[in-house]
């Protein structure tokens, strides 16, 4: 995954590119290069669970911080929030989107909704070039506010470390390509299709794990869960494509969302084998595990959740 985006990366600033559908393939192969780095390399890293060595995880992590992103961030957001919280309306931020999006039958609902359905396989697309520009910034301060970040003296300093991080990104994915292109425009054209294809693969991956006909969006009744914690998960959770082994490796084992909630902090690899485990408990127990046979009926699945949730 490191390979498919870096190598891309080496032909372009070579400047021996000058063929403008080529030049557009190589970025279209860091897209899915920066994909996969954030679903096989750095999910697990911040989760703890790439290796046993913590600076192993810690500085696999960090390669986040080098594609744009921020990895304290990200761990706030996704470790502490999105896992603790699953599907809980405003505190999963997960299911937390832009105005013109709704997915959870507890969100204000807006006629524009109607056709989110349709449109909404665009604005995916646009997710981690936004993150690049503005949202890291929009979730520090949240997450000040929050607590999670404690102090003020650490809030300014998680801004510094944002902003250098993006600093030395943009200038060597934009910059110093503009230097070494044939044509700006060609930079311009490249870095958009890469986010927008990496924004698309990576909101189809995790959406169609949670905002699915077969999930629950409990609410709290006096700051508490009707479930323990492992119950809700399984609830709010579905898996997808489990006998395909080629795809379970290429999108780090997160089509078995369910094992991977259950138990994050163990690698992927052995989420197959704990998977008929968790199957086999909750059928003795009498508890729902949701899991879709391909990964295409899971994107039906994911449309047809947008499609009930523009219908109020």
């Amino acid at each position: 995954m490191l390979a498919l985006f870096f190598v891309p990366f080496g032909f372009l600033v070579s400047g021996s590119v000058e063929s403008f559908g080529i030049y557009l393939l190589l970025w279209v192969l860091m897209g899915f290069g920066t994909a996969g780095i954030g679903v096989n390399i750095m999910h697990d890293a911040n989760h703890q669970s790439l290796s046993r060595k913590k600076w192993v995880n810690r500085l696999a992590g960090w390669v986040m911080n080098l594609l744009g992103g921020d990895a304290t961030i990200w761990r706030i957001q996704h470790n502490v929030l999105h896992h603790s919280f699953t599907n809980i309306h405003e505190h999963d931020e997960d299911i937390i989107g832009p105005p013109l999006l709704r997915f959870s039958p507890h969100d204000r609902y807006k006629k524009v909704h109607r056709y989110q359905y349709i449109y909404a396989w665009f604005l995916y697309g646009l997710m981690t070039i936004i993150k690049v520009a503005y949202t890291d910034y929009k979730r520090a301060l949240s997450y000040y506010k929050m607590g999670h970040i404690k102090t003020k003296k650490e809030f300014r300093l998680r801004i510094w470390k944002i902003s250098l991080g993006k600093i030395v990104y943009l200038s060597y994915i934009l910059f110093l390509q503009m230097i070494i292109a044939p044509h700006w425009s060609w930079v311009i054209i490249g870095f958009f299709t890469m986010h927008f294809l990496t924004g698309f693969l990576l909101s189809i991956i995790f959406q169609t794990a949670h905002v699915v006909p077969s999930s629950s969006y409990p609410l709290p009744v006096e700051g508490k869960i009707e479930n323990n914690w492992a119950v809700h998960q399984l609830l709010t959770t579905s898996n997808f494509s489990p006998r395909s082994n080629w795809f379970s490796w290429l999108i780090g084992g997160l089509n078995y969302q369910v094992e991977h909630h259950l138990f994050a902090h163990i690698n992927h690899l052995h989420y197959p084998q704990i998977a008929a485990i968790v199957s086999e408990t909750a059928k003795e127990f009498n508890i729902p595990y949701h899991c879709q046979p391909t990964f295409w009926s899971a994107l039906r699945a994911h449309g047809k959740m947008l499609y009930q949730l523009g219908r109020n």
